[in-house]
């Protein structure tokens, strides 16, 4: 049985806190990873429209300032409603290319005015099979973003493997790795904001951990891609806000494209599914490598 099939991850910047624009790169971007025939796309966290890391929305503990919500409204009215018109565009983009496209994407919620981390997946019908929201935002994200509760982790199957994965430092929580694992992911999903390079690390454990192959991307941000209104804010900061570390890595563990860092592009990579279980001769953390009469797993949210 044939079980190849060519990814790609996308590290490039979206036009910030400008949905209609970042849209429109979004398509290009796949059209072009499906150019070169690529079945699995991923975007990085919160493409659509903006990781707005170096901004503090006008708060410290116990006060808001009024112009940090002038900036808040800003990112608010960027953001996307799912179901909605912008997510409609994002399945009719993956239908017109014909493959899997995962994107990070800020979420509107359409009950109020919270605003979540969310991992879109979309099939090549133009489907949105799968919404994931990050379960735990990362130190002032809380400022922007509200908690996922955990009932949207679920796998998806694809003909060529199943595909799941979490957001940034979603990925350094052992028991939220496990649900994935449990599953039986095959190609885990990470898109983040982390440019270290401690996470290139990260992502090589995991695959070995997993024994799947991981794709990682980020966004390649620089101070000048911000709009003016945020530039005196920014002073301080570095030139290059954001410089990458996109990748794919294999069951092993071995780095089979990237790490890609201070430029945009598309990395690809052939995987074969045949890997995955030719890796877990030695190890696998859900079978005969995990001792279920010593420890105890369990997911309270397994079904909706």
């Amino acid at each position: 049985m044939n079980k190849k099939t060519k990814v790609a991850v996308v590290q490039a910047s979206p036009i910030l806190f400008d949905l209609e624009a970042t849209l429109a790169k979004t398509e290009r971007l796949t059209r072009k990873a499906a150019k070169k025939g690529a079945q699995l796309v991923l975007f990085p966290e919160a493409f659509i429209s903006a990781y707005p890391r170096g901004l503090g929305f006008g708060t410290v503990v116990g006060s808001r300032e009024a112009s940090g919500r002038e900036d808040w409204l800003l990112y608010y009215q960027h953001a996307m409603e799912v179901p909605g018109p912008a997510a409609d565009y994002l399945g009719e983009i993956a239908r017109k290319n014909k493959i899997w496209l995962v994107i990070g994407v800020t979420e509107r919620s359409l009950a109020g005015g919270t605003l979540y981390c969310t991992l879109l997946y979309f099939n090549p019908q133009g489907d949105l099979v799968q919404k994931h929201r990050k379960l735990k935002p990362t130190a002032a994200e809380r400022i922007i973003w509200g908690e996922g509760d955990g009932s949207d982790l679920q796998v998806v199957p694809t003909p060529f493997g199943k595909i799941g994965g979490l957001i940034c430092w979603e990925n350094y929580m052992p028991l939220a790795r496990m649900t994935m694992y449990q599953q039986g992911v095959e190609i885990y999903l990470a898109p983040t904001a982390d440019e270290r390079d401690t996470w290139i690390a990260s992502m090589q454990h995991i695959a070995c951990e997993g024994r799947c192959y991981v794709l990682s991307c980020n966004q390649m941000v620089r101070k000048k891609d911000y709009p003016k209104r945020f530039q005196k804010e920014l002073k301080n900061k570095k030139k290059m806000m954001s410089r990458g570390g996109s990748m794919i890595v294999s069951p092993l563990g071995e780095i089979l494209a990237g790490p890609l860092f201070d430029e945009e592009g598309i990395l690809y990579a052939d995987i074969d599914l045949l890997q995955v279980q030719k890796s877990k001769l030695d190890f696998d953390a859900v079978g005969h490598y995990n001792r279920q009469d010593v420890f105890n797993f369990s997911w309270n949210h397994s079904t909706k």
